[in-house]
């Protein structure tokens, strides 16, 4: 069985023997998934300090080596790509001519910790978490931490001053809007839950609550991690944990999980109907198709 149902509405979404294919393997850890224009997949192997572009019909290359152990990928409303570096503490644009630019490196005169996971709202904002991952042996470069607190950040559309969102996290790591851009998700790995905010002006935040926990341990030993978080269409919310890709509904019920065979670092939506599911899975990536398709950001218009 593919999907473990907790509840019958999980039905409406995924086959519950639908086949969860693996693409492509022989990889370190793999991140960062984002669908591109030209039909192909990029993706971060974080330890293996590559990132790499799998096509269904050319197969698997190496896009950049060393790639700064990038993690966390997405692209803003203008099709660039938007890429989070664990090594360089930084947050990157790159445009489809090559041309790069260094975005965000410091709060204040201290470095960022290694930004983690980032999305782009509607206005063109990005917001991204910075957790301490990429300071530790393996996933990044291992050095002192600055900054004495994890937090979430906000650059403005218009590239102005830096703005600290939340401090208050133990490791802050995926994160997305609902629908409407309302209300932001945002977990936390250690606490292994999910938190849930008000979004206010300039996506200042409120009301913190609790929208699920118990996913996963909490400890990177264990691997089986509340990590990387999309959502659907219809404001599903899916996210990584034990056994596969966790699914809930946007009232907190959990619905079900996708079961995959490694554990789980990401999930993000791909092909032209955006109604593939694509998951990165430790050595592997893999795919299923669902019966819906991914919250429409920018870039999916």
């Amino acid at each position: 069985m593919t999907v473990a149902v907790e509840s019958e509405r999980v039905r409406e979404l995924v086959d519950e023997g639908a086949e969860v294919e693996q693409i492509a393997t022989g990889f370190t850890f793999t991140e960062g998934p984002i669908w591109m224009a030209d039909g192909s997949l990029h993706f971060s192997d974080m330890p293996g300090d590559k990132r790499r572009r799998w096509h269904p019909d050319e197969g698997v290359e190496v896009l950049r080596d060393p790639s700064n152990k990038c993690n966390g990928m997405t692209r803003d409303n203008d099709g660039n790509l938007i890429v989070c570096e664990h090594v360089t503490s930084s947050v990157v644009r790159e445009k489809p001519d090559g041309t790069r630019e260094t975005i965000a490196t410091h709060w204040g005169d201290k470095e960022l910790n290694s930004p983690n996971d980032v999305i782009v709202a509607s206005d063109g904002s990005i917001i991204f978490t910075d957790p301490t991952y990429g300071r530790m042996p393996g996933f990044g470069l291992e050095r002192p931490q600055d900054l004495d607190f994890q937090g979430v950040y906000r650059i403005p559309a218009d590239g102005g001053e830096l703005q600290l969102l939340i401090d208050d996290f133990a490791q802050p790591n995926g994160l997305c809007f609902t629908p409407d851009e309302s209300q932001l998700y945002i977990n936390d790995t250690v606490h292994a839950h999910i938190r849930v905010f008000d979004v206010g002006p300039d996506h200042a935040l409120s009301s913190g609550r609790v929208f699920a926990d118990g996913i996963g341990r909490g400890d990177l030993a264990s691997g089986e991690l509340v990590d990387g978080m999309k959502l659907d269409e219809r404001g599903n919310v899916y996210v990584t944990g034990p056994g596969g890709v966790w699914i809930f509904a946007p009232d907190g019920d959990q619905l079900g999980v996708i079961q995959v065979p490694e554990n789980v670092g990401n999930v993000n939506w791909g092909d032209d109907d955006w109604q593939t599911l694509y998951i990165p899975a430790s050595t592997s990536v893999y795919r299923v198709r669902m019966k819906v398709g991914g919250n429409k950001l920018g870039y999916m218009q």
